[in-house]
């Protein structure tokens, strides 16, 4: 017989550990099940272990330019990556026990190591055991995707995981592809004093964003020595004694590179090929993510999807955002849905990128008459008394309504200062309202109304 539970939850990353204790919390037995590590990417190798180390980096940095605000610093600036790795695993491990403490004092939740798979729509086996429940919840995450590329088996290669482990600083980082998670390790090993190559198929860095943003962000990391191969391929990967060699095309050119290490940043695939979804009739879509509705409800009743595994988003903000989703629902009552959500999230290269609602892009394929105010950091007193003035301001309000539809803040605080705008979406009101308020000198936010005063038709 299987053992019963209320509800089952796959998956211990941001939304699952939740979720569980709100169940929990509510009076029903819960089982919480886990293949590696309690807390999932985001604790263990992705927002916590990787910003601990942008922080590392940036005092290496700074460091180095203590010089131009008159500070002396006698001797070479070195990083000891021993040290540097040990700091990170300290704030890792102190999340992840933080997390099981809490998972542990709950009476009626039972945490349970090991690989899921479904047997029904209501049962899962892992281990030697098979449970049962009425309500299922998965979070099993997404792990990074590995090309075909020939001869990469053959070779060390690293992923945002791995890479992790690494307690040495490589002579020469390749790292393929120019996205978020990329162009975060490029900056924060160049700044260790690792040389830095980029390879990206596209023709400039985070092409999701408009082009002058990409324009600056690789502005950015050009300035601190990351060198960018564009509109490049990947043919084939060799050793090359105790490196690594890729074989690359550029149109019709070819060439090769050589380094010490290679860090494979292409993008995420879901954890479902184990979950043996056929089993429950769950429907997932061409690339493996779980289809789910505007409530996270799966095409089976009785089974929702949460976080990275239903392709709605790569954010720990956005799973845990549909943990409250989900409580909401089913514990609260209430009829939260994805559909409310506006889309927010951030690069963090330093300075950083805050980015909130539509790009310009999206906004002129809207077809929608819009306003369009830009301003670069150059004129912003906080950076310039910093001395970081890169990057600039962007923000786009619809002309008719005057709400804002999306903005962009790449520059000294941008990630923490684009949420003052978030606000005036999230609650309906018109930009003016900021416009006309006061607001503190000397900081960075003091220049939306100064922005949002600029505003001008887009054409």
């Amino acid at each position: 017989m299987p053992d019963q539970f209320d509800a089952i939850v796959i998956g211990a990353g941001q939304s699952g550990p939740f979720l569980a204790a709100r169940l929990a919390g509510a009076g029903k037995s819960v089982a919480l099940i886990e293949r590696e590590h309690i807390g999932g990417t985001c604790v263990n190798d992705g927002c916590t272990p990787t910003k601990t180390l942008v922080a590392s980096a940036r005092a290496a940095w700074a460091a180095r330019r203590a010089g131009d605000f008159g500070v002396t610093v006698k001797g070479p600036i070195n990083v000891d990556m021993k040290a540097v790795k040990a700091r990170k695993d300290a704030v890792v491990g102190a999340s992840v026990q933080s997390l099981t403490e809490w998972m542990d004092g709950l009476e009626t939740l039972e945490y349970i190591e090991g690989e899921a798979s479904f047997v029904s729509p209501t049962q899962v086996k892992v281990g030697g055991r098979t449970l049962s429940a009425p309500q299922i919840f998965i979070n099993t995450g997404a792990t990074a995707s590995v090309p075909d590329w020939h001869g990469l088996s053959a070779v060390p290669y690293l992923t945002n995981t791995s890479i992790m482990d690494l307690d040495t600083l490589p002579g020469h980082l390749v790292i393929v592809g120019a996205s978020y998670i990329g162009l975060e390790f490029a900056q924060m090993y160049a700044r260790f004093g690792a040389k830095v190559t980029v390879i990206e198929r596209g023709d400039r860095p985070a092409s999701r964003e408009d082009e002058d943003i990409s324009a600056w962000i690789r502005k950015i990391l050009e300035a601190e020595g990351v060198t960018f191969l564009f509109d490049t391929t990947v043919e084939s990967v060799t050793r090359a004694g105790s490196g690594i060699l890729l074989s690359l095309k550029t149109g019709e050119r070819r060439a090769s590179v050589e380094g010490s290490h290679l860090l494979v940043a292409l993008g995420r695939t879901p954890n479902t090929a184990a979950l043996n979804l056929a089993a429950a009739g769950v429907e997932t879509d061409k690339r493996g993510y779980i289809v789910t509705d505007a409530h996270l409800r799966s095409s089976v009743p009785g089974i929702w999807a949460m976080g990275d595994v239903n392709g709605r988003g790569a954010f720990t903000h956005t799973s845990y955002n549909e943990f409250e989703i989900v409580a909401d629902n089913l514990i609260d009552g209430g009829t939260r849905s994805v559909a409310d959500r506006i889309p927010v999230y951030g690069l963090f290269i330093d300075p950083p990128l805050g980015r909130i609602g539509m790009s310009e892009t999206e906004v002129r394929k809207s077809g929608r008459k819009a306003l369009l105010a830009t301003r670069p950091m150059t004129q912003v007193a906080r950076a310039r008394e910093r001395g970081e003035t890169q990057g600039m301001m962007k923000v786009l309000v619809d002309a008719d309504t005057r709400l804002v539809l999306g903005a962009a803040i790449l520059g000294i605080g941008g990630d923490e200062v684009v949420h003052s705008l978030l606000q005036l979406m999230a609650a309906g009101t018109p930009y003016t309202t900021m416009m006309e308020t006061v607001h503190i000198h000397p900081t960075v936010s003091e220049l939306l109304p100064t922005l949002l005063a600029d505003l001008k038709p887009l054409r």
